[in-house]
């Protein structure tokens, strides 16, 4: 199986039967605020999403892991997307259940990704959004090196209401001379053949 192991967490592609881990996650109306769905009220909800990454991964659009703090379990989910492989870029995309809130669990989980994206997939530029409103995700995203290099008016409609985003960048040569290349990565397996 494919998986990327830093210090304390391993990502890998989420399975079956992390659905009733993902549904106590992502029923916290908090941790899927800023999102398009959510929370979940019912265990066919992760159930779905789970199918449906593994035939986004066989496709090669989107590469989504379940982040696994190796003590406490299953943390949250993170992902890249918005592939355009002609120039060398993709978005990443994180959430965490909020015991995982502050803990580190998502700089280490950006150094993974990052990881991925330069390393492993040959990208040249790795993005993210937060809604302006979100501090917290955009304190986040600027923690750990991204740029924010401008906002996109009515980008995300979220019901029935357009919302701004904020949109980040970071450069492959950025991230190799800053602080999260030299977190410690092992990668396990292989991406999907897509992704290759």
């Amino acid at each position: 199986m494919f998986a990327l192991i830093g210090p304390t967490l391993t990502l890998r592609p989420p399975e079956p039967g992390d659905a009733p881990a993902l549904l106590a996650l992502a029923s916290d109306p908090e941790v899927t605020r800023w999102f398009s769905w959510g929370p979940y009220t019912e265990l066919a909800q992760p159930e779905a999403y789970i199918e449906r990454c593994a035939g986004q991964r066989e496709r090669g659009e989107q590469l989504d892991l379940l982040v696994v703090h190796r003590e406490l379990g299953p943390a949250g989910i993170t992902g890249l997307s918005e592939f355009s492989r002609r120039d060398g870029r993709c978005m990443v995309g994180t959430w965490f259940g909020r015991a995982f809130w502050g803990t580190g669990a998502n700089r280490e989980s950006k150094a993974l990704m990052m990881h991925l994206a330069f390393e492993v997939l040959g990208m040249h530029r790795l993005g993210s959004y937060s809604n302006p409103a979100n501090e917290r995700s955009t304190r986040a995203l600027l923690g750990v090196g991204l740029a924010l290099e401008g906002v996109l008016r009515d980008w995300h409609k979220h019901g029935d209401e357009w919302l701004d985003v904020n949109v980040f960048g970071l450069l492959r040569d950025d991230w190799a001379a800053g602080p999260l290349a030299q977190v410690p990565v092992a990668v396990e397996g292989a991406p999907p053949p897509a992704f290759r």
